[in-house]
């Protein structure tokens, strides 16, 4: 009788352990941008939200919006973070007196070598901006950006009409160089290496030509401006309140 009323004990064996909880990133913007390239590289980017990237980086989509408004602002973050390195790498001397183009040369094949770890995603973000003519525009923009450190870290000249060309075309033969890049395997480069001496000497000769148009055709935008602001007729002053008389004022008088 004792038997039957007794009660069934509960096992005591090993009991599963309780899910660990992973501390917060000491560093929430750049595990951000880590969490971003390392999706990129996984799936389409169409299909990866902004919840995905908070989860794998491990911060709260409120932490999320604070660093971020988008995926593309991670994506000019993931840019910043690249020109940080080429710039801190570039400040040597070994390529003073080197002509211009070997200088950008070398800025540029160390801009590749930051971005190695990051390949997989770069394609995929490069397939995706080729599908969506938006991306492509705001992704431009971003690369112009960099390019304008580029060219500086080079010793390059930026700025100005010419130096908007100079900026624009660096960053379309970057475009160009990153698919050979993308299918290169080989340890030295030497495809990506090829296809970017190449794009460079296209782009210095049309620069070269360009600041030779720009050399004939200041002279005449200066005497332009000059003839223009000495037909230009000085304001009227109002004899009453003694301010320049407005167009409305003069044809009431």
């Amino acid at each position: 009788m004792a038997d039957e009323l007794e009660t069934e004990k509960p096992e005591t064996g090993p009991q599963p352990a309780a899910r660990a909880v992973a501390a917060p990133p000491k560093d929430p913007r750049n595990a951000i941008i880590d969490a971003l390239m390392e999706l990129a590289a996984e799936r389409n980017w169409e299909d990866i939200t902004i919840s995905d990237v908070a989860a794998r980086a491990n911060v709260s989509l409120a932490a999320f919006r604070d660093y971020y408004p988008s995926k593309g602002a991670v994506l000019a973050g993931f840019s910043r973070r690249i020109d940080h390195i080429v710039l801190e790498g570039a400040g040597g001397d070994e390529l003073i007196g080197e002509p211009q183009k070997e200088r950008l040369f070398d800025v540029l094949m160390r801009r590749l070598d930051a971005l190695a770890p990051y390949k997989l995603g770069l394609e995929a973000i490069f397939d995706w901006a080729r599908r969506d003519p938006l991306a492509a525009a705001a992704i431009n923009r971003v690369l112009v950006n960099s390019m304008r450190f580029m060219l500086e870290a080079a010793g390059i000249e930026s700025e100005g009409a010419v130096g908007a060309l100079k900026l624009q075309g660096l960053a379309l033969a970057w475009a160009r160089v990153l698919p050979v890049w993308f299918r290169d395997d080989d340890p030295g480069l030497a495809r990506t290496m090829a296809a970017l001496d190449r794009e460079l000497t296209r782009g210095s000769t049309f620069v070269a030509r360009a600041e030779d148009l720009n050399r004939l055709i200041s002279p005449l935008f200066s005497m332009a401006r000059s003839l223009f602001e000495r037909r230009s007729p000085p304001p009227t002053v109002h004899p009453r309140h003694g301010h320049p008389e407005s167009h409305d004022e003069r044809m009431a008088s």
